[in-house]
Order: C-alpha cells, then structure tokens, then sequence
C-alpha cells in the first residue's frame, strides 16, 4: 500500500528520484501512463495487470471505453529503477503532466501519482473536505 507525500525534483535528463518508501512496494520494474486530473499514475505490475484485466472486459463497441482504454494505454510505459533510485520518465508523460523541475509523489493506496508541484497545489485545495465526506457515504464510504 502506497501513502503519504513527498517533494522531489526532476534533473535535466529528465529523471526522478523514486522515495525508498514507494521502492520497497513497487519493486525493481514498474508501470507509468497518463492519469486523471493532470498526474501520472504508476502501478506495481501485479496491480497493472489486474487493471488491463478490467480494461479488457470493457465492450469494444463502446465509444467511451475504447478512449478509456486508448487514454491509459497509449502513453504507458514500463520502467525500472536505476541504482540511485530514478527513473527516466519519458517525454510525452512529462508533458502530458507538465512536470518541469519541482514534482510531488503521492501515495494513494495501489498506486502513485507524480504532479507538477504547482498542479498539486491549485488542484488539491482541501477546505471542502466536509462535504466530499457526505458525498462518499452515497458511495458507501463512512468514516
């Protein structure tokens, strides 16, 4: 399980620091694509194939799961972790994510998202957490 929050820095070869933490879950070989709201999503590959399992019981006819499955798939990328803890992201997730310099790792459960530092914090403003909270107890969710 995947959790907490950490700053790093992409260098000028377009490389990240992976947080020790996040290492010892992912292991030496992972998956990154394109994620929701402007972030990138990286999976372990045990979880990565049990999401393309899911992927795959989506109905080829319809419009909206094949640019579902086209939005994950299409920019995914294996990776693996050099010996001083990095990855090389590659471009078009870079760009796809705006991530420049200063980047944010979030644990969230079965996976991490990397943003842009500047997207984390316009995006992740948390002052209407009360009423999210009601609306997950409409989804089952109680605290």
């Amino acid at each position: 399980m995947f959790m907490g929050e950490y700053n790093h820095t992409i260098d000028s070869k377009g490389r990240l620091i992976i947080p020790s933490k996040f290492r010892e879950v992912l292991g030496d070989e992972f998956v990154i694509t394109k994620g929701l709201d402007g972030c990138l999503f990286v999976y372990p590959n045990d979880e990565w194939q049990a999401f393309e399992e899911k992927l795959r019981t989506l109905p080829l006819t319809n419009k909206d799961a094949r640019q579902f499955s086209r939005f994950f798939l299409a920019g995914a990328a294996a990776c693996e972790v050099d010996k001083q803890g990095r990855i090389l992201l590659p471009m078009v997730l870079r760009e796809f994510a705006e991530l420049e310099k200063d980047v944010v790792l979030v644990g969230v459960l079965s996976r991490i998202e990397i943003w842009s530092k500047a997207r984390w914090e316009n995006s992740n403003v948390f002052d209407d957490m009360d009423e999210i909270a009601e609306h997950m107890a409409d989804l089952g969710l109680s605290i």
